[in-house]
């Protein structure tokens, strides 16, 4: 945060700790631009910014995240942002991706440029993970690093019954069945490390 303010003097800076504040401060407040996670209590990241979008389409949105690209960047794209980095990236890339999208352009790492550009292109096929709703996705790299079911509820402020339903569809999707299962799949497609 200390670099924004050195590099964006004269800007006022707002904070929302969960989606409804987040939501509170879009639709009150004039943004140049948010900084979004996708992981936050109560609702997944990505959901909010779809909601952001429909509620002010022209506002840049920029997500940073501790999940990396190939997980998350192109559900991103496709929910409206205008670009993706994670929390490692360093702090002077940061600052030249908030200049890019503030200035109506998109932020695309040079790292994750070509998976993109195939994906566009359609020269890929999609595994299977890529199904998964958004919240799934969250919720299977959260089962694969070893978090219970009870653990992963709490970090996401639901219910563990919402989680166990998730769960479920999960395993039904990628046809599997329990949980050394998710982790195998996750390790092998390089999801976790």
């Amino acid at each position: 945060m200390q670099i924004l303010v050195e590099e964006f003097p004269r800007t006022v800076f707002g904070e929302a700790s969960n989606t409804r504040e987040l939501m509170d401060c879009v639709q009150k407040q004039t943004w140049d631009v948010v900084l979004l996670d996708i992981t936050m209590p109560g609702r997944n990241g990505l959901d909010v910014l779809k909601e952001m979008k429909q509620t002010r389409p022209r506002l840049p949105v920029l997500v940073l995240s501790m999940h990396p690209e190939d997980q998350f960047a192109l559900r991103a794209f496709k929910a409206g942002a205008a670009g993706y980095m994670t929390k490692e990236t360093a702090a002077a890339a940061l600052v030249k991706a908030i200049q890019d999208v503030i200035g109506g352009g998109t932020y695309i790492s040079t790292a994750f440029a070509p998976r993109l550009a195939r994906q566009i292109g359609g020269h890929t096929d999609k595994p299977v993970h890529e199904t998964l709703s958004d919240r799934e996705l969250e919720v299977m790299l959260l089962m694969a690093r070893g978090k219970r079911v009870k653990d992963i509820a709490g970090e996401l402020s639901l219910s563990v019954k919402t989680i166990s339903t998730h769960r479920q569809h999960i395993l039904r999707k990628l046809k599997l069945t329990n949980n050394a299962e998710i982790i195998r799949y996750a390790l092998r497609n390089r999801l976790v490390d």
